[in-house]
């Protein structure tokens, strides 16, 4: 297999060697050349002969002598330099199954690309990978990987995941366990499915994994109203997150105890459902898991609180909007009173958006729309100016998820509306700027 070389760094080793565009690149010091990684990783020698192929098939070996952290030049169509693996699974639980028709078909592919988990932090399922990737993971040491696993039982894997391969695949997890490579976990808890002695299974199981297996995120499964002809699941209820909680805070403990780190974490949406309060920043290490919204609303807390300290006063009053998904408005709310407290200059109004737009239970921040936005905010007093995370936005940070873009939404609620990032220190100075 060959990779086409789109275009070749101007002054690069590779240009002064006189690799030219168009050419391919068939071999870096006698190692294929398939993708991103191989790139990657076999380009890291200062010495490299290159085996490159011309457009009439003439083939000849270019050396390149470089610095150690020196790229050789090369440029390819893709990032991957190759297509993106899109996931073989039709899981009971999957979101893109559950959203509406109509959106842009870019939020219709599902990923599952070993190469973007080392690249990027996303989750793959493991039935992806061939056996070349396997080998190859193991050789190159890539390290961590990032695995959806949801439950270690195989039978209920596969009926999970709808993919007759899905349970014979976790034997892969040993084999990498065992090569040292670091695999961070992740379930998805359906009520009735995979959590109670089945989540119990799959902690123990994973726990024999350890210290391979260096944290694991469980976080509740998220169900829109679009969900007519799928398999049939239900929301947690505020005694069931409860309990659920419950279960991954005392296997959280007992690894604690006997590994010095707690191994497992609950997301933070447990915590919300299930009206328990949000622990303290340290109950979650190094916040390994953020992205699955683990720990995101503690650290969120902390940056808020030590940013707030540096502000001794306000000369001007200010009065401002904060919206946001309604899972998190009543923590939102009771944050920011810390701030209204100590400046009774500043109002700030927290508001939850409702999200009719995917409807069900869907109540997280990310995945509000600009029409909601419009729709509940439209004649509401909102002050100088309305802050909204900037999760709710895609693309490059100005469009919603239903395609209205962030200067429609401040044309409609006449405001400015300003993007913040999940940064403590970031939303403070922005709400008393």
């Amino acid at each position: 297999m060959a990779v086409v070389i789109s275009t070749v760094s101007k002054n690069s080793r590779a240009d002064r060697a006189g690799i030219l565009p168009k050419e391919k690149l068939l071999s870096i010091n006698g190692n294929e050349i398939v993708d991103v990684l191989d790139y990657r990783f076999y380009q890291t020698s200062r010495d490299v002969l290159l085996e490159v192929e011309n457009a009439q098939g003439i083939v000849r070996n270019v050396k390149i002598h470089k610095g150690e952290y020196e790229e050789i030049g090369l440029e390819f169509e893709t990032y991957l330099m190759d297509k993106q693996h899109s996931c073989r699974n039709k899981c009971i639980f999957c979101f893109i199954d559950q959203m509406p028709k109509g959106m842009r078909e870019s939020l219709y592919f599902k990923d599952d690309d070993s190469r973007l988990s080392f690249l990027f932090g996303n989750y793959i399922t493991l039935t992806n990978l061939s056996q070349h990737e396997i080998n190859r993971i193991i050789k190159m040491h890539i390290s961590p990987i990032n695995v959806s696993v949801h439950t270690t039982n195989p039978e209920l894997r596969v009926k999970m995941m709808k993919n007759r391969f899905a349970g014979e695949v976790l034997s892969v997890l040993p084999k990498f366990a065992e090569a040292g490579i670091k695999i961070n976990c992740q379930i998805v808890s359906c009520p009735g499915i995979n959590d109670g002695k089945e989540l119990e299974r799959t902690l123990t199981d994973l726990e024999a994994l350890y210290p391979s297996v260096e944290c694991i995120a469980v976080v509740p499964v998220g169900l829109t109203a679009y969900r007519k002809g799928l398999f049939p699941l239900v929301e947690y209820t505020k005694e069931t997150a409860l309990e659920t909680l419950e279960l991954i805070e005392s296997y959280g403990d007992k690894f604690k105890e006997k590994y010095g780190s707690r191994i497992v974490f609950a997301s933070d949406e447990f915590y919300l459902k299930s009206g328990r309060e949000i622990p303290e920043a340290d109950f979650y290490e190094d916040f390994d898991q953020l992205d699955n919204g683990v720990g995101m609303l503690s650290l969120l807390r902390d940056e808020v609180m030590w940013a707030l300290e540096e502000y001794e006063s306000i000369d001007k009053n200010i009065n401002l909007t904060i919206a946001c998904g309604t899972g998190v408005r009543d923590f939102l709310n009771d944050l920011l009173g810390n701030v209204t407290k100590k400046f009774n200059n500043v109002k700030i109004n927290v508001i939850g958006i409702q999200n009719k737009f995917f409807g069900g239970g869907i109540n997280v921040s990310g995945l509000i729309t600009g029409q909601d936005l419009i729709a509940q905010l439209t004649g509401v007093s909102l002050g100088d100016k309305l802050l909204i995370p900037s999760v709710m936005l895609r693309r490059e940070g100005d469009i919603f998820l239903d395609d209205i873009s962030l200067e429609e939404v401040k044309e409609k609620l006449s405001t400015d509306v300003v993007p913040v990032p999940n940064s403590g220190e970031k939303m403070l100075a922005e709400i008393l700027s």
